[in-house]
């Protein structure tokens, strides 16, 4: 049994990776999707266990959240927030160093699949505009959001998990004193690497920008109440960790509570509803029954707790997350290191080290991280732009060890 659900895992994999079979070109859902179904199919996992494995949480917050990202675009208003966000841009280096920046930061507060999914029609927008490959700006995105989402505890869910299960007494303080320095050194890291590996595209050539209209004003007026919700209803969740507010305030009333006001008044929301990126939330559905199906199996608990070393060492937290968080996906990683490192003992050097490490796994694989399935997905439904496993982990994988070793000397150092 165990043998079965870690071959169909590595079979994903090596799917994700070649993306085809024969003339038969795959997309990322599909891979995932064929995955769930094989494991259903051999015993792995019964259609009960299947169903209850599905984050709700998860489905219903990216649910809002796509609701929200098709009304900006097809109100109109996104292609005018970019202008005003990205118009002092001066040339190809100035934008992608604001893109960098700008995205990486926001989602440090807006948690980083929020950008993934409001950020790609603007990047591909981008691309037209100014004649830039849009592989290239995906790349820049999702990159974006992986760095910036590290330095802060609600900037992605495997960090809100070791902000309340470690039992940090003020987590944005801890975040920021051992992860703002370092992330901001990393951004300005990946802002060389993509220039220097896409040379061509970033030169000093004057960008011309232009205000675009915007088309459905009354939707436009309905997605800026949206947009605006969801910054004040997370500013508010903020608050609350801040001054440790009895509450639950989930990031799904969050999604819910600012997708309203377009769900419940515009009149196009049947087109919205449509538009949704149904795919994407078929593949997060199907990823987390294969990776139940691999949970049961033990057989990633038993390798951890059978290695002959210092777990709880910096180096090895982040060589762990980083490795693992490639098979099993970051949350699913977290939930079974963390236990360990706190029943060890850990400091908050030691959970800040696993924040970093699970997070910026995201960097080496498309696989590492939600948000990067999330800006393919949508960028191969909205223009057909894609990204290869190739592509991705050309940059990718030296831009990770390049990460890894900031964060490991900035840990040794203080």
């Amino acid at each position: 049994m165990t043998n079965i659900s870690i071959i169909i895992l590595l079979l994903v994999f090596i799917l994700t990776a070649i993306r085809q079979v024969g003339d038969i070109k795959l997309q990322i859902w599909q891979v995932m999707l064929g995955g769930a179904i094989m494991v259903l199919l051999t015993g792995q996992i019964t259609l009960k266990q299947a169903w209850t494995s599905i984050n709700p949480d998860v489905m219903i917050f990216l649910f809002g959240m796509f609701v929200i990202g098709v009304a900006l675009e097809e109100s109109g208003y996104l292609a005018h927030l970019s202008y005003q966000i990205f118009r002092r841009a001066r040339n190809g280096s100035q934008l992608l160093f604001q893109i960098l920046f700008f995205m990486g930061i926001a989602s440090a507060f807006l948690m980083n699949d929020t950008i993934a999914i409001i950020g790609t029609p603007i990047m591909l927008q981008l691309a037209q505009k100014h004649r830039i490959d849009p592989k290239i700006l995906l790349l820049t995105l999702a990159f974006s959001v992986t760095i910036g989402s590290v330095m802060s505890p609600i900037g992605n869910p495997q960090n809100l998990l070791i902000a309340i299960e470690g039992r940090l007494e003020n987590g944005f303080v801890t975040f920021f004193q051992y992860l703002l320095i370092p992330t901001l050194v990393n951004l300005g890291a990946a802002f060389f690497f993509i220039k220097y590996f896409s040379k061509k595209e970033f030169t000093d050539t004057p960008l011309n920008h232009i205000a675009e209209p915007i088309r459905e004003r009354d939707l436009a007026h309905l997605s800026r109440i949206s947009l605006l919700s969801l910054t004040g209803l997370i500013m508010v969740k903020i608050g609350m960790v801040m001054f440790k507010i009895p509450f639950d305030f989930k990031l799904i009333y969050i999604a819910l509570l600012s997708a309203l006001p377009i769900l419940l008044f515009s009149k196009k929301r049947r087109l919205i509803l449509k538009k949704v990126d149904w795919h994407t939330l078929l593949f997060f559905a199907a990823m987390f029954v294969l990776m139940q199906s691999v949970w049961n199996t033990g057989f990633f608990q038993r390798m951890i707790t059978s290695l002959n070393v210092n777990m709880i060492s910096i180096q090895m937290i982040l060589l762990v997350s980083v490795l693992l968080s490639q098979l099993i996906s970051n949350v699913p990683l977290v939930a079974l290191y963390l236990p360990m490192l706190t029943l060890l003992g850990a400091s908050s050097k030691e959970l800040m080290t696993l924040a970093a490490g699970s997070t910026i796994a995201g960097n080496l694989f498309i696989l590492g991280a939600a948000s990067n399935v999330i800006i393919i997905q949508n960028a191969e439904k909205r223009s057909g732009a894609t990204l290869s496993f190739l592509e991705f982990s050309k940059i990718g994988i030296p831009l990770t060890l390049i990460n890894l070793l900031v964060y490991l000397l900035f840990f040794i150092i203080f």
